[in-house]
């Protein structure tokens, strides 16, 4: 078992010493070392013990070098020497280039970057009509941002920012305003902070309900199925008042594509693209 730990590691690490090869190594670890001893609870075998603790280090090693990377890539943003492209590469340099938009390790680095305290707990009671909290996968939002032609002069809303991921990305990989609308104190709370401390430039999040919350100047309006039935409707009637002032965009992600893309003022930029897992982009049409 000792050969095969030393092999598996070295395979993932010397050829790429990375987070995304340092991320795979602890999974081994924990697969095949720490879930089978834990099987034992507290008997491990006394010709185990030696095994346990050479995993034990290593694992330690390898948490430690992870949280190094974080660290210098988190002091580069907050000091304002990260460039969107810079940012980019180094997404790639420490997480590869993903060949689909759901998790994976990208969003375990993104989560290491943003996420530096403990989550919130929820204070406000969800109608049914609220969809639970759950983050955007980081592909699809670096997806978003690649398809979206974000510019100086636009004002991005995220509608159930949630901790504030997406609008965080999309002001450091673009040069374009992003604003967060979140119900959640805590999570505007949170993300408020976070925000703070990576110096993310031209975010703002707002604690509101998205049915009243002001967001007359947005050229760009992004969901990942915050809420559905008559909430989502109301929401969407809500853009359309935008829209009917000037060109928008609506992106979606999740279960509320589908509905998105039955609406009249909005055309698809991706025909056909009504899969929940699949980021969807739509454009205005001209007022009648």
């Amino acid at each position: 078992m000792h050969e095969q730990i030393d092999s598996a590691i070295a395979q993932v690490i010397v050829a790429r010493p990375n987070f995304a090869a340092r991320t795979a190594a602890l999974e081994f670890l924990d697969r095949h070392v720490f879930d089978r001893l834990q099987t034992l609870a507290q008997h491990v075998p006394a010709d185990l013990q030696p095994l346990l603790e050479r995993a034990t280090r290593l694992r330690g090693a390898l948490e430690l070098g992870n949280a190094r990377a974080v660290q210098r890539l988190r002091k580069r943003i907050a000091a304002g020497r990260c460039t969107p492209a810079g940012l980019l590469r180094a997404f790639e340099r420490h997480a590869e280039p993903g060949l689909h938009d759901a998790y994976d390790v990208l969003d375990v680095l993104i989560s290491e970057l943003l996420d530096t305290e403990e989550l919130p707990q929820e204070r406000v009671q969800r109608t049914p009509e609220m969809v639970a909290y759950q983050p955007t996968p980081a592909r699809a939002i670096l997806q978003l941002i690649a398809r979206a032609g974000l510019a100086p002069g636009d004002v991005f809303y995220d509608l159930g920012s949630g901790l504030g991921r997406v609008v965080m990305l999309v002001a450091l990989l673009s040069e374009a305003s992003a604003i967060g609308i979140e119900l959640e104190p805590a999570f505007c709370e949170y993300a408020r902070r976070a925000a703070a401390r990576l110096n993310a430039p031209r975010t703002r999040f707002v604690c509101a309900d998205a049915r009243q919350a002001e967001f007359d100047d947005g050229s760009m309006f992004f969901m990942y199925t915050p809420f559905r039935g008559a909430l989502l409707q109301c929401v969407l009637e809500r853009i359309e008042a935008v829209a009917r002032r000037r060109p928008i965009r609506v992106c979606t992600y999740g279960p509320c594509t589908e509905v998105v893309a039955q609406v009249a003022w909005l055309r698809g930029a991706n025909p056909g693209g009504r899969s929940p897992h699949e980021l969807a982009l739509f454009h205005s049409r001209a007022p009648a």
